[in-house]
């Protein structure tokens, strides 16, 4: 009889956990890859009862997938324009926004490459892209193409280099050509580069005066309380401390 009564209270427990359990899908920028991985690990210990399961690209792509009710339980893009974007076409859905976080926008080189410079201006961009390519998420959708794009406008560089890009579909494929020296520069945020530390190397960065600001803002896409739970979480001291290990910075 006791053992009975054990396996009821053994089952109905397992039964409450298993009940009260929640999926959280967070569809986030692909620059955001390797720091929410992180950050997750500390999420799903202090609540072992809800699983997190992320879905990585282009916020572009991110953004069209919700717009069309893609299941997302968490959008964090990395500009605001494809939030704004978001929230014009799920209004009801797309609840809390906040800036998260920002980003430096950085031109790299292979790590073995002898290319040295102390300013985007010192780079002689036609020497170094003899015979190659240069590396830059697609500018016609991916935030950081449209940053670098704006960059190198801002340089006078856009008519003469246009011609010389791979045009990558997010940011970490735009890394992965400089990673396996296909390509002799790129153009991504000091966060991807940094991720890459042993394989490429940042030969400058762009001052803000020339694209802006590379902002990260971060928004609940339904009404999951656990989705609000996990987008507060990013918000904690701990979580911010990863954040900044990883080379992002706070929104002042």
């Amino acid at each position: 009889m006791k053992f009975k009564k054990l396996c009821f209270v053994s089952a109905l427990s397992l039964f409450s956990a298993s009940s009260f359990a929640q999926d959280i899908t967070v569809f986030a920028a692909a620059s955001m890859t390797n720091v929410l991985q992180e950050i997750n690990k500390d999420f799903e210990k202090a609540n072992p009862q809800d699983k997190v399961t992320f879905s990585f690209a282009s916020s572009s792509v991110l953004a069209k997938q919700i717009e069309q009710d893609a299941p997302a339980d968490v959008f964090i893009s990395a500009d605001t324009k494809w939030m704004d974007y978001v929230k014009e076409k799920q209004p009801a859905k797309t609840q809390n926004v906040h800036n998260l976080v920002k980003n430096d926008l950085v031109l790299i080189a292979p790590i073995e490459s002898k290319i040295e410079a102390k300013s985007i201006q010192a780079v002689d961009f036609n020497k170094e892209l003899a015979g190659g390519y240069l590396s830059v998420g697609d500018p016609s959708h991916v935030p950081a193409g449209k940053y670098a794009k704006k960059a190198l406008e801002y340089y006078k560089l856009w008519d003469v280099l246009e011609s010389k890009l791979v045009r990558a579909k997010n940011v970490r494929d735009a890394l992965s050509y400089v990673e396996r020296n296909e390509a002799p520069l790129g153009i991504v945020y000091a966060t991807d580069a940094k991720v890459s530390a042993t394989k490429v190397k940042i030969v400058a960065t762009f001052p803000n005066e020339s694209y802006g600001e590379v902002v990260y803002p971060a928004a609940t896409v339904s009404d999951k309380a656990e989705a609000k739970k996990f987008l507060d979480f990013l918000k904690t001291p701990a979580a911010q401390a990863k954040f900044k290990e990883a080379g992002f910075y706070p929104v002042q």
